[in-house]
């Protein structure tokens, strides 16, 4: 009896050390990334500017490529993009079957399951006018007079309903139905943020030209990880990365180098726009 409660004993202080040398060598979720020799992301094919994939050689381009690319090679590991959707990408964050999401903008609903970066880089409202270099500002366009176009419901309606309450806004189903109002005349002006506004004048420069009114106001776009209890190596490391790269110009440079893939050039930003 004495020889098997002695067993029992060393039994269970042989679990305890090992339990406690588990929890020492447990890897973080970043060490697990340089360990596996690679960072997961998601890709969504057709996203351009974002993400773009060729469907011939299956050659990934788009400003997360480049941004994601980046980050891996600074991390020593390879840049292995799985093929997702915007619906099922925060699903695949849960599932692990990638590190890592560009492109998500946080909501309290997302919040809830997964974990968010800092900012990316800056989305700014625009306007889309025939108006003359005197409209500058925002309040330039804050009168009843000045009748403004967007999609009801989205964050352009609610840019123009906080920045522009004296003026006449228009609200349409969508954002064809707006333009249509803005290129026949019914309305001085359309929100879009810069992604879309950009691109659409480029393919149809009779809509106007694109500013984006001082004081600049700007959405922005983030990266989304799997949350993982207190965790938070791979958040961290990325926020600082991103910090650098923003401040060097490469996360810009990589903005405007992709908007190629919509037909925008670096000339055609307007010249406030900060990145």
């Amino acid at each position: 009896m004495k020889f098997l409660k002695k067993l029992k004993i060393g039994t269970i202080s042989l679990l305890a050390v090992f339990a406690l040398n588990s929890n020492a060598f447990a890897q973080t979720t970043l060490e697990a990334i340089q360990s596996s020799g690679k960072l997961r992301i998601g890709g969504v094919t057709d996203a351009a500017p974002t993400f773009k994939k060729d469907r011939r050689s299956g050659e990934w381009e788009g400003i997360f490529i480049d941004i994601a690319g980046s980050l891996a090679k600074d991390l020593g590991v390879e840049l292995e993009i799985v093929t997702t959707t915007w619906g099922n990408s925060v699903l695949d964050l849960q599932a692990d079957k990638i590190d890592i999401m560009f492109g998500l903008n946080p909501t309290a609903a997302r919040a809830k399951v997964i974990n968010f970066s800092s900012p990316v880089f800056n989305n700014a409202f625009t306007l889309v006018t025939h108006k003359g270099d005197e409209f500058k500002t925002w309040e330039d366009f804050n009168k009843p007079e000045i009748r403004i176009a967007v999609d009801a419901g989205s964050a352009h309606d609610a840019t123009v309903t906080k920045l522009l309450p004296n003026a006449t806004i228009l609200r349409f189903d969508n954002v064809s139905e707006a333009s249509i109002a803005l290129q026949s005349g019914k309305a001085d002006a359309q929100c879009f943020v810069m992604m879309l506004s950009l691109p659409i004048v480029k393919k149809n420069p009779q809509l106007g030209t694109v500013i984006a009114p001082s004081p600049v106001a700007y959405t922005t776009s983030h990266a989304g990880f799997q949350q993982k209890g207190d965790d938070s190596s791979l958040k961290d490391y990325v926020d600082a990365w991103l910090a650098k790269n923003s401040e060097s110009g490469f996360i810009g440079e990589a903005v405007k180098r992709n908007m190629s893939l919509v037909g925008v050039t670096p000339e055609d930003f307007p010249s406030n726009l900060k990145l």
